[in-house]
């Protein structure tokens, strides 16, 4: 077992095992944790009570997580020292670990690292973002059926625009990029443009859409959707779609068909134990995803327009309060909050701790400990149906004062 500088191994408890591509997991495992900075520590103390609560209730003494913290955001550069915001050791207790749950962090302004998120998921390779989206009944909506809307987004989390490949704007580095276009290929571009060069592989299109496919056949899910701005974008966006389409007859040449084959095979109707791949343009999909939802269950997609459409459909569901989300690889997978730190309300005791908690769910199931993922379901559910509920929620309820962050996540104890 690793020694860490700063980081403090539970005395009891084992760590998470990996098989192959199977977990395996004790039954006191020892799962690391960031608090997170702004309103983390609020919604990491709700969510910390809900998720022990629901494992004692789900299996009496039989179970236990043993949480061990480790540190990354503010928190981090107090204990480590200055820049410190993601520590080596943080990234390697998450490998030693493989399983791992964050709050929110702040990116700092000026300096020290580009995006602690995005360096997280780069550093532990989580090349897929999993955004689960669906309704709870109760919450209020700008959509007349936010029911009718169950999607899990798989969005490619190493690539596109957030390599982070830009030159400023009348740099050095800018002007010797465009000098080159212009000459290498006769394109124009504007003098005293910034740059921003976006890339997709083949490499990491493939195994993110392998990895939805895969869900999907996991989950039962009858389709799997490539979302991509291939009409204008033919060798990133346009690439992804065709890669993913290979990926499909490659890896999973008797379980998927495509449009074409469902309306000339299968008269349009999806056959038992057939998965339809399908693609859509992404400017369309905004639109069909307000007016047919039910046409679609999981969407696989480039790094930024994942970013997109994972807002764009937790707003149709509550907000990003609401939406769960997770970063994994093969074995190795960090939960986390999908919202970002907000810290004016930093200690208030007063934001929404839902997201972390479904993130939890999410953590639980991926662990099989199902029954107390289902158990804590039911709870919010059953929370929120009664209007007992956050600001953020009440604000949008007639009749309804909000609850602190700490209580609405008290009631969802009382409730499992």
């Amino acid at each position: 077992m690793k020694k860490f500088r700063h980081i403090k191994i539970p005395k009891a408890g084992e760590r998470i095992d990996v098989d192959g591509d199977r977990l395996i997991v004790p039954d006191n495992p020892i799962i690391p944790f960031i608090e997170g900075d702004g309103i983390g520590p609020d919604i990491w103390k709700a969510t910390k009570s809900v998720i022990d609560n629901a494992v004692i209730k789900a299996y009496n003494s039989k179970r236990k997580i043993n949480w061990m913290e480790i540190y990354a955001g503010r928190k981090a550069v107090k204990i480590y020292g200055k820049n410190q915001w993601l520590p080596k050791e943080t990234v390697d207790a998450i490998k030693e670990y493989q399983v791992a749950i964050k709050g929110p962090l702040t990116t700092p302004v000026s300096g020290g690292i580009r995006s602690i998120n995005v360096a997280l998921r780069q550093k532990l390779d989580l090349f897929a973002c999993i955004r689960p989206v669906k309704y709870f009944s109760g919450v209020p909506s700008p959509v007349k059926k936010p029911g009718n809307l169950d999607v899990v987004i798989f969005r490619e989390n190493t690539e596109d625009v957030y390599t982070g490949i830009e030159f400023k704007a009348n740099s050095k580095d800018a002007k010797e990029v465009i000098g080159f276009i212009s000459q290498k290929f006769k394109k124009n571009i504007s003098p005293g443009s910034g740059i921003g060069i976006k890339t997709i592989s083949e490499f990491a299109s493939i195994r993110l859409v392998k990895k939805a496919i895969e869900y999907a056949i996991e989950n039962k899910r009858k389709t799997v959707t490539l979302v991509h701005k291939g009409n204008i974008m033919k060798y990133t966006d346009g690439s992804f779609k065709d890669w993913g389409y290979h990926a499909a007859r490659k890896f999973f040449p008797d379980i998927t068909i495509t449009e074409e084959e469902l309306d000339r095979k299968y008269k349009g109707k999806i056959p038992s134990g057939k998965i339809l791949i399908n693609d859509r343009i992404i400017d369309s999909m905004f639109q069909q995803l307000l007016f047919r939802p039910g046409d679609f269950e999981i969407l696989a997609t480039p790094n930024m327009i994942g970013d997109y459409l994972s807002d764009a459909c937790a707003a149709q569901i509550g907000g990003l309060g609401l939406a769960p989300g997770a970063n994994m690889s093969y074995s190795i997978c960090v939960f986390e909050a999908s919202h970002g730190s907000a810290p004016k309300y930093a200690g208030m005791d007063k934001i929404n701790p839902t997201s972390l908690i479904l993130s939890g769910v999410l953590m639980l199931r991926y662990i099989g400990w199902s029954e107390a993922a289902v158990i804590i379901e039911n709870a919010i559910k059953k929370t929120i149906k009664s209007k007992y509920v956050t600001y953020d929620l009440a604000n949008r309820m007639s009749g309804v004062k909000s609850v602190k962050c700490s209580a609405y996540a008290g009631r969802i104890v009382k409730n499992l």
